[in-house]
């Protein structure tokens, strides 16, 4: 029987990341995709032109459609831009017992602001009790905190463990962000430090989905039975393969997609 993945997201019209790069993502790492739209983006590798957030009842309906269906395993959340999507997420996952993921998705790599910044009590109050999994990058873990961003590897493990105190079982505190040739992506749980997921830093501008990537990754990874850090490992090696073959896709002029598929075909 084949593993099933539900992605709660927003739709990327260029395709590098939201909804197009998870089912990517999961078809790549051989988990079956399903998909809930929560709002649909005009956007490209330059600029995020427009939102047009989807009714409250339609994405309501579409969770209700797939998981009375669908034998879902894991749940990954993305985009979900205002306080009253956000509820409505919440809502409908409360009968799944499945491993969820939460991608804080708040702004995109063109720096478009993808999440109201009314929505995000909201997020910490709704979502965060329901994550498995959160997987920050340092401004947004910064901004669920209400503190600056973290400046080391310390105030990484610390500020993830914050995050576990407010209500998410584990925190992947992404570095991306960060300084150094290495890139650390360290996660936290309930009592401290697990792990540090160690990598040489890229030069390059095609990041578009990164974290969109990473996220759906791992919940792929959860959904074939994988213990956590086990997930999580396999979804960092993964991205960062796609990260080093991004060039060769040549896509838009701006922070260009990944390379979902580079263990399947390139240039």
């Amino acid at each position: 029987m084949v593993s099933i993945a539900l992605t709660i997201a927003g739709s990327d019209s260029g395709g590098g990341a939201g909804i197009q790069a998870d089912l990517k993502a999961m078809s790549a790492l051989g988990v079956y995709g399903a998909s809930v739209i929560t709002a649909v983006t005009a956007q490209n590798t330059r600029a995020v032109s427009a939102v047009h957030g989807i009714p409250p009842d339609i994405i309501s309906a579409q969770i209700k459609a797939v998981l009375a269906d669908l034998d879902v395993h894991a749940v990954k959340i993305g985009m979900l831009a205002t306080p009253e999507i956000i509820r409505t997420v919440a809502d409908g996952l409360g009968g799944f017992t499945g491993p969820v993921v939460l991608d804080p998705v708040m702004v995109a790599k063109s720096g478009d602001a993808l999440l109201a910044s009314d929505a995000i009590q909201t997020l910490r109050s709704h979502l965060l009790p329901i994550a498995t999994l959160l997987t920050p990058n340092l401004p947004e873990a910064a901004r669920l905190l209400g503190e600056t961003e973290a400046g080391s590897r310390d105030e990484m493990i610390l500020q993830g463990h914050k995050l576990c105190q407010l209500g998410a079982r584990f925190v992947l505190m992404k570095g991306g962000h960060a300084k150094g040739e290495t890139c650390h992506d360290i996660l936290v749980g309930p009592s401290g430090f697990l792990a540090d997921y160690q990598a040489p830093r890229i030069e390059t501008q095609n990041t578009h989905g990164t974290g969109c990537t990473l996220s759906s990754s791992i919940a792929a990874g959860l959904a074939t039975g994988m213990a956590l850090e086990d997930a999580v490992g396999q979804a960092h090696t993964y991205l960062q393969g796609a990260i080093a073959q991004a060039d060769e896709l040549d896509v838009g002029k701006g922070h260009g997609p990944v390379h979902h598929f580079h263990q399947v075909w390139g240039r």
